[in-house]
């Protein structure tokens, strides 16, 4: 593979925490919400809070939402979603505010310079204690050290100088399935989709980008990713968010994290536990912000 190199920790995994990391759903600008939640925890101040992405866009207060997480400073590990992703790109002259955007104040407001590089600086997938947090999705043909090879990649790219042409080559439904022969373009491309748009898959990993609803909603010959039989990361637990018609689903070795506040639901934050017996949902109601469909 052309100029692709990563050099790997031994164990693949950090394991620096000193607290058990909770992790918290799609914000989505919904600031009150996340406010809420949190002061519900009630957490030691040295817990580790882990946001699945999509920080900002569709609720009321994307730029409080985004100066609440700059502000815990390390604490907080968030890793980039879609949402996230086209706050940059828009930013970034690539792509136009789209109809029920709220990233407008983020763009006017007089520190947007840094808080635009905050958020470029965010990772794709963090692992950490034989857990990986990722915004979407894994594609089943991944293993750890493949996806955080290819998280590298990405990221190191957007914190690049030049990370406006690299971002714009990788808006693009194709190529939609992973192959180790695949150029940087088509490679970056296909990790970033898998990373911030995934639900459905083929067993053999082609991505399907138009379904948006529950499992059951998948079309023919296409199954959720986790579910994909012999996904090469099931020796970890994957936590996500990004698909609010999946809800809020826990598993021994899969978190579900969006449970739909921005359209009048849940936001829920989840203590990762070594044992899955053992972790425990807390939850706050959410005022719609959006109407499902929109």
């Amino acid at each position: 593979m052309d100029n692709f190199s990563f050099v790997a920790t031994p164990h693949r995994f950090r394991r620096s925490m000193i607290r058990t990391p909770i992790a918290i759903g799609d914000i989505q600008g919904c600031h009150s919400a996340f406010q809420a939640l949190y002061e519900k925890l009630s957490a030691p101040t040295d817990t580790p809070l882990w946001i699945a992405g999509d920080v900002v866009n569709r609720g009321p207060s994307s730029l409080a939402a985004l100066r609440a997480l700059v502000d815990l400073g390390p604490r907080a590990t968030v890793v980039l979603g879609n949402h996230d992703l086209h706050l940059l790109a828009v930013s970034a002259g690539l792509r136009t505010e789209r109809p029920g955007d709220t990233i407008g104040e983020i763009l006017d407001a007089p520190d947007a310079d840094s808080l635009l590089d905050w958020v470029r600086h965010r990772p794709f997938v963090h692992a950490e204690h034989e857990m990986l947090l990722v915004h979407a999705g894994l594609l089943p043909q991944w293993d750890t050290t493949l996806a955080l090879e290819l998280a590298d990649e990405l990221q190191r790219a957007l914190r690049a100088p030049d990370w406006r042409d690299t971002l714009q080559k990788l808006y693009g439904n194709e190529p939609n399935q992973w192959s180790a022969d695949l150029k940087k373009r088509d490679r970056m491309r296909v990790a970033f989709n898998a990373f911030t748009r995934l639900r459905f898959c083929t067993p053999d990993g082609i991505m399907e980008f138009k379904a948006n609803g529950g499992p059951d909603s998948a079309p023919p010959g296409y199954l959720p990713w986790f579910d994909v039989p012999g996904r090469r990361t099931e020796d970890v637990t994957v936590v996500f968010g990004h698909w609010a018609a999946l809800g809020l689903m826990l598993r021994e070795n899969v978190v579900a994290l969006d449970s739909g506040c921005v359209w009048g639901n849940q936001l829920s934050a989840v203590r990762l536990t070594a044992d899955p017996t053992q972790r425990t949902v807390t939850q706050v109601q959410c005022e719609a912000c959006r109407s499902p469909g929109e």
